[in-house]
Formats: structure tokens, C-alpha cells, sequence
């Protein structure tokens, strides 16, 4: 039988590893609540308004699915098209199946919206809302976001990299 050696692990390798390990689970954390759920069919939005607080605050991602005009009842949130590229999310108060249309309020806001919501500007029906992600959403968005993800992940590589030319050559 062969006798196993004991190998030594340079502590910066370790580290150098362990460091690089952080940064990308950090980077799947901060990606996966808006990334994954697209797998699933869902579309994800961050919130921009308080018209639906406290119930959805400012800054939340809300989880939309695709949903039958129909089937929509009083009492469900709704995700439409608001005109001009806004997507607004509020609670339906009135499905007017025969006129296709919904009457909408927002939770914190004292009456009904004014113009009904046709079946047509109809995104979805809100499933699911998670506070304070939607801002880290919207921030891995843009530019800087996007460019603060590839420098972790480049970092997290060249980490990694370094880590196992320290192994090898304690090896040696």
C-alpha cells in the first residue's frame, strides 16, 4: 500500500479559490430571481410606482403569467400596457367580460383609475411579488450593472486561475 501524503495547500491558493467561489455565487444570486423564472413562462418586472403599496412597494419584482382576459376576477392584480412603453400593475375591481374591459385601482390610490383597461393592453395576472429585488434587477439591467456582473465573473476566473497555478506549484 502507498503511503498518502499529506498535501499542503498555500493559504493564498485557498483563499485566492474561496474568493473567487463568493463572487460568482454572487452573481448567480443576484441574476437567478429575474433570470430563472422566465424558464418557467413568467415575465418579471420591477416595480417603479407606490400605487400598489404596501401590498407591492416601490422596488419589488413582480412574477406576471399570461392569463385569459376571462379569467380574471375582481380582486386579482393585473399586469397592462399603460401607453408609452409603462407597464402598470393594479387590482382588478370589475371584469366587464361583455365590454372587455377591467376596472382597475391601485391600493393606495383613493379611487378607481380612470380609463377602464382594455382586454387588449392585458400583460398578465400577477402571481407572485418579492420586495427590494426588483431594484437589483433593474441595476444588473443596466450597463454598469451588466459590466459589474462580467468583471465578477472575470474576476471570479482569473481567481481561479491564480488559485490553481499556487496548487500546482506547492505540488512540485
Amino acid at each position: 500500500m502507498k503511503n498518502k501524503e499529506k498535501r499542503k495547500t498555500h493559504p493564498v491558493a485557498a483563499f485566492c479559490s474561496a474568493l473567487g467561489t463568493v463572487l460568482l455565487i454572487l452573481v448567480v444570486v443576484a441574476a437567478a430571481p429575474a433570470a430563472v423564472p422566465r424558464a418557467f413562462g413568467l415575465q418579471v418586472y420591477e416595480v417603479i410606482s407606490g400605487s400598489m403599496a404596501p401590498e407591492i412597494p416601490t422596488g419589488s419584482l413582480v412574477y406576471v403569467r399570461k392569463a385569459k382576459a376571462e379569467q380574471i376576477q375582481a380582486e386579482d392584480v393585473i399586469a397592462y400596457d399603460g401607453g408609452g412603453g409603462a407597464l402598470i400593475t393594479h387590482r382588478v375591481v370589475e371584469n366587464r367580460t361583455l365590454m372587455g374591459e377591467f376596472v382597475t385601482k391601485g391600493d393606495a390610490n383613493e379611487k378607481e383609475d380612470p380609463n377602464p383597461v382594455s382586454y387588449d393592453q392585458l400583460r398578465g395576472k400577477v402571481v407572485c411579488s418579492i420586495p427590494y429585488l426588483g431594484w437589483i434587477a433593474g441595476l444588473l439591467s443596466e450597463t454598469t450593472g451588466k459590466l459589474a456582473a462580467a468583471g465578477m465573473i472575470a474576476a471570479a476566473v482569473l481567481l481561479h486561475v491564480a488559485a490553481g497555478i499556487m496548487f500546482r506549484k506547492t505540488e512540485s
